[in-house]
């Protein structure tokens, strides 16, 4: 609808909006969210990275070795460590060689580690939201996390959230 005295389109001052779904702590899985959730954030988007399965890890501090409340839980965070400073390639990995080999490279050419970008996404406003269900089957509580998360979400809490987004990914 137009505004006959500005001759604006209704809904055109609000902002563009992204919503990111980050299921993998696989590096080259959890670059791309991170790059494409900085791009969007500085080119003026609204941007929510919902980190859900596998993912939720990424949020996990480098520090935190073992997490959880059973021994299931615990045992599988011995085996699929969290944090942005042990994520592996999903291919090419070589024992941790392919992985090194990458960093290597991406540091050659000045692109920032997921580290960077993470607390990059945060101090330009990307939200990002670990999901509540998962955190209940890893064990997870907030206290595991890197400062700056926005509260958890369920599933169809950012089902909501993405259907009003005007781009929606699943990486």
């Amino acid at each position: 609808m137009v505004d006959n005295e500005t001759g604006a389109t209704a809904g055109e001052d609000e902002p563009k909006r992204m919503a990111i779904i980050c299921w993998s702590n696989d590096l080259d899985r959890v670059w791309p969210v991170m790059i494409l959730a900085t791009t969007g954030a500085a080119s003026g988007l609204e941007v929510d990275v919902f980190f859900t399965f596998w993912g939720l890890r990424v949020l996990q501090k480098n520090n935190q070795r073992v997490t959880g409340k059973n021994w299931m839980q615990k045992a599988e965070s011995l085996v699929d460590r969290g944090g942005t400073d042990h994520l592996k390639l999903s291919k090419v990995h070589f024992a941790g060689a392919g992985t090194s080999m990458i960093k290597m490279l991406a540091k050659q050419h000045k692109v920032a580690s997921v580290t960077e970008l993470m607390e990059m996404a945060i101090d330009v406003g990307v939200r990002l939201h670990p999901c509540q269900m998962t955190m209940d089957l890893y064990g997870l509580s907030t206290s595991d996390f890197i400062d700056g998360l926005q509260p958890t979400l369920g599933a169809a809490s950012f089902i909501d959230m993405a259907a009003k987004a005007d781009i929606q990914l699943f990486i």
